[in-house]
């Protein structure tokens, strides 16, 4: 599902607690998500995943720490853009009833040498104030990619501290589960894959038929319309992302707002509208699969994009 799919009701449902740090005068804002799992549509694989290595460990902490498990650690979502990381990432924290703190780079970027890093610090530490917590770090490529590409020093800085906090998920970092996204896993700097950091990769596809059945349903919602054929949409929209489906609906709007302007009267969306709006169209996803599908192929030592393959191979993405 996508990261827009149920925007309207998210933020109805989500509460923020801003705090404001003077000495380095920048504000931290703490959500509290009440979307779960039972909103986001299909990815039950990867439900089943996140499930079992983050949240019953906080659930029922006694079974097992009897293995030295834990709750807490680190998870990286990757996949095509607009294909619902983000909204998968809240849903986590809504699942366990956690704080989220949503990490950006220009929310940590500064002029001044090293107060990047100062920034970064205090995210975490208020997110070790009000555990259990949810970080997320949004493009995780932009913040933690490979030092060797890098040119400034202070870049290379701001990885090093990154890397320093998520060695903190060891000891004190405990209840804090820091979510990664990003579109392009393979441009990470490897000490952020090695074990204990972002050593959990997660492939988040496209939505499935039924998915984005439901997404369009979403978007359409309160607009006039006529009886439309949304599973014949949705069929004909495969690998399409939810922000694709978005652009979609949009379309659609457009053509029957021009009607309804030349006719002074208020005119519904069609299914001949959506039809105009998904002929031609192709899913922006199928460029990210071209790439992937290269790195997947030769650049993939340790079986990290597998299931990428696997995809493509499924459903005979050339």
């Amino acid at each position: 599902m996508s990261d827009d799919t149920q925007g309207k009701d998210e933020r109805k449902n989500k509460l923020k607690v801003i705090s404001f740090n003077k000495e380095r005068n920048h504000l931290i804002e703490m959500e509290q998500p009440r979307i779960t799992f039972e909103q986001v549509g299909g990815m039950e694989q990867i439900k089943k995943k996140i499930r079992m290595n983050f949240i019953l460990p906080l659930k029922q902490p006694e079974m097992f720490q009897a293995f030295g498990k834990t709750a807490g650690g680190s998870l990286l979502l990757y996949g095509p853009p607009g294909c619902g990381k983000t909204f998968l990432a809240r849903a986590i924290a809504g699942e366990i009833n956690a704080n989220f703190l949503h990490i950006e780079l220009q929310a940590i970027l500064s002029m001044y040498a090293g107060q990047s890093e100062h920034n970064l610090h205090d995210f975490f530490e208020k997110a070790r104030a009000e555990k259990p917590c949810v970080i997320f770090i949004d493009e995780l490529d932009a913040m933690g990619g490979s030092r060797h590409q890098m040119h400034q020093h202070h870049d290379r800085m701001l990885v090093n501290q990154l890397l320093t906090e998520l060695d903190g998920l060891q000891s004190y970092n405990h209840e804090v589960l820091v979510v990664g996204a990003t579109n392009t896993p393979w441009y990470l700097d490897s000490a952020l894959r090695r074990p204990g950091r972002f050593n959990h990769l997660v492939f988040v596809p496209p939505p499935e038929a039924a998915e984005r059945e439901l997404i369009l349903g979403l978007k359409l919602e309160g607009k006039p319309q006529e009886p439309l054929n949304l599973k014949k949409w949705a069929e004909q929209t495969t690998h399409f992302s939810g922000a694709d489906l978005e652009q979609v609906v949009r379309d659609a709007i457009e053509q029957a707002l021009e009607r309804s302007l030349e006719s002074g009267d208020i005119q519904p969306i069609t299914d001949h509208d959506l039809k105009k709006s998904v002929t031609g169209r192709k899913a922006t996803t199928l460029d990210w699969f071209s790439t992937a599908k290269n790195y997947a192929t030769f650049s993939d030592i340790n079986k990290d994009y597998e299931h990428v393959l696997e995809y493509i191979k499924t459903y005979r993405i050339k």
